[in-house]
C-alpha cells in the first residue's frame, strides 16, 4: 500500500500531576482526539478508566501505555503528547523510552487563563514543557514544537500545528522505507547526476535497478488489444490536448511503454523513478518517456529525468510533505536583466496537477529535430500558472560521506516567456544567493517544485528525524 493511501496513525500520550485539577486532563484526551480524527488520521489512546483520570502520570501507567503503543507498533507514525497542566516529565519520556516507537513526537501544552490561576484552575503546563523537553533531550529523544510555547488543544492553532506533525510523519515514514526506481543507465552525457546508492541506504532509501532493454522487451511484446494498453489509452487521450496531426500508433506505443513502466514499478514496490529518457528509448521504441512519468507523477509515483535518482527523491520528499504531485525542473535561464527571476524548464514530464491546467501532449521540440518527430511522441507541454512553491534538492556527497541538500519557498510567476516545453518562470528571494550555494557546493542543475508553502515541513522532518544537512535558503 502507497503511504499516501495509508491512514496516518498518532499515539496520543496526555499527562497530568495529580494535585492539577482532573477536569482538565479529560477534556483534553476528548479534544485532541477530536482534532487528530478531524485531519482524517487515527489516534491510539488507552480508555479513559485504564489509568487514573485517563492520563500518564507514573511508571505502572509509562509501562500500560508501552505494551499498547507496542502492540499498534506498524500502524503508529508518530506521538502527540499533550499537556493540559504540568504533567509529569519521568512518566513521559519513559513511555516514549519504554515503546521505542522511533517516530516522530509533537508536544503540546495548554493556554493558563489569565483570571484562572487559583489551585482549581491553574495549568502550570507552560513551565512543564520545559522539563518534558529537558527529559526528551537526555534520552536522546528527537521532538517537533509547536508554533507557540503554549496553545488550546481545541484550537485552531493547534489544529494547524496538527496538520503540519500529520505531513512530518509521512514523510519519515515514507523516507525510511523508499523504494527508487532506476530504469535504465546514466544519460552517458550527463555526469551531473552521479550518485551513491549506499549513501542513500544509510537513510532507508533502496534503489532498484533494471536494464532499459528489458521495459522496452515487454512493451514491445503488447498487443495493441491488450486491455491495459486500451485502458491506458483512454487515460492519455483524457489527461490533455493532442493535436490531430499526431500518429495514432505513437499514441498506441506511449501506452504501451505506460503499461511496461507501471507493471515494472508495481512489481518491485517503488514509490518513485527515474528513467533513461533520451536517447535509446526513442531509437529503439519510438516514443517520448515524459508522458509516461507525467502520468506517474499525477498518481503520487514521482518519476524523475535523465537517471537521476537523487532527483526522484528530492520530488518524494516533497511529495510526501504536500500530498500533492510534484516536478523536476532545470534551473534554465535567466530572465532578462530581472536579478530576482529565473526560468525553469524541462522537456515536458511536469504532472498535470503541477502545471495547473491541461497540457498538450505532442512531440518533444528540441531532440525531435535532431532525431526525427516521428520518434518523439509523448512531451506534456504548458506554462505552470502562476501561484507559490517549495523547492528541495538532495544529494549525495562522497567525499563527505554523506547526503547534502537545499531547501526554500520561492513563487511561480505568470510573465510570459516564449519557450516550447514545460515552462516555470520563477521569483526566488536573494536568487543570486541561492544560485551561488548551489554551483559552489556542487549541486545537481535539477531541482524538484510543488506547489504550495511547506519548506516547514521538510526541514523538520529532514533535520530532526532523519539528520540530514539541510540548508535553508531566505532572504
Amino acid at each position: 500500500m502507497s503511504v499516501f493511501d495509508r491512514t496516518i496513525g498518532l499515539g496520543v500520550i496526555v499527562s497530568s500531576r495529580a494535585f492539577f485539577n482532573a477536569a482538565f486532563t479529560q477534556e483534553a484526551r476528548a479534544q485532541v482526539v477530536q482534532q487528530i480524527q478531524a485531519l482524517g488520521a487515527t489516534p491510539y489512546i488507552l480508555g479513559g478508566d485504564d489509568t487514573p483520570n485517563g492520563a500518564v502520570e507514573t511508571l505502572d501507567d509509562a509501562n500500560r501505555y508501552a505494551r499498547f503503543f507496542g502492540e499498534h507498533r506498524d500502524a503508529i507514525d508518530g506521538v502527540v503528547v499533550v499537556l493540559p497542566n504540568f504533567g509529569d516529565e519521568i512518566a513521559v519520556v519513559e513511555t516514549l523510552s519504554r515503546a521505542a516507537l522511533n517516530v516522530p513526537v509533537l508536544v503540546q501544552a495548554s493556554n493558563d487563563r489569565i483570571d484562572k490561576v487559583d489551585v482549581k484552575g491553574r495549568r502550570d503546563a507552560f513551565c512543564g514543557k520545559i522539563s518534558v523537553c529537558n527529559n526528551l533531550y537526555q534520552y536522546g529523544i528527537p521532538w517537533t514544537d509547536t508554533a507557540s510555547h503554549t496553545n488550546d488543544v481545541d484550537g485552531p492553532e493547534f489544529q494547524d500545528d496538527l496538520d503540519r506533525f500529520v505531513r512530518i510523519c509521512r514523510f519519515v515514514r515514507g523516507m525510511k522505507r523508499a523504494r527508487i526506481g532506476a530504469i535504465g543507465a546514466r544519460t552517458g552525457a550527463f555526469q551531473t547526476v552521479r550518485y551513491s546508492e549506499k549513501l542513500l541506504q544509510k537513510s532507508g532509501i533502496t534503489v532498484v535497478t533494471v536494464d532499459l532493454s528489458e521495459v522496452l522487451a515487454t512493451a514491445g511484446a503488447l498487443a495493441d488489444s491488450d486491455s491495459q494498453v486500451q485502458n491506458t489509452l483512454a487515460e492519455i487521450v483524457a489527461y490533455g490536448r493532442i493535436p490531430s496531426t499526431i500518429n495514432r500508433q505513437n499514441i498506441v506505443k506511449q501506452a504501451k511503454l505506460s503499461v511496461a513502466v507501471n507493471r515494472w514499478m508495481e512489481r518491485n514496490g517503488c514509490d518513485a523513478s527515474t528513467i533513461q529518457c533520451w536517447t535509446s528509448v526513442q531509437d529503439n521504441f519510438g516514443c517520448a518517456t515524459c508522458l509516461t512519468m507525467s502520468m506517474m507523477g499525477q498518481k503520487m509515483m514521482p518519476s524523475a529525468c535523465e537517471v537521476d535518482v537523487t532527483g526522484a527523491v528530492s520530488m518524494y520528499a516533497l511529495a510526501l510533505a504536500a500530498g500533492t504531485p510534484p516536478a523536476l525542473l532545470d534551473w534554465n535561464n535567466n530572465y532578462g536583466a530581472d536579478a530576482g527571476k529565473c526560468v525553469c524548464t524541462h522537456c515536458g514530464n511536469y504532472p498535470k496537477d503541477f502545471i495547473g491546467e491541461t497540457p498538450e501532449i505532442s512531440n518533444l521540440d528540441v531532440l525531435g529535430t535532431t532525431i526525427g518527430q516521428e520518434k518523439c511522441f509523448g512531451a506534456v507541454k504548458g506554462k505552470v500558472k502562476a501561484g507559490d512553491m517549495t523547492y528541495f534538492r538532495l544529494s549525495t556527497d562522497d567525499s563527505a560521506g554523506t547526503v547534502k541538500s537545499y531547501l526554500g519557498e520561492g513563487r511561480i510567476t505568470d510573465d510570459p516567456f516564449a519557450m516550447d516545453g514545460g515552462i516555470a518562470v520563477t521569483e526566488i528571494p536573494n536568487l543570486r544567493g541561492l544560485l551561488r550555494h548551489i554551483t559552489r557546493n556542487g549541486f545537481e542543475h535539477h531541482v524538484a517544485m510543488v506547489r504550495g508553502l511547506y519548506a516547514d515541513v521538510v526541514d523538520e522532518a529532514a533535520v530532526r528525524y532523519l539528520g540530514w544537512p539541510v540548508y535553508r535558503h531566505e532572504v
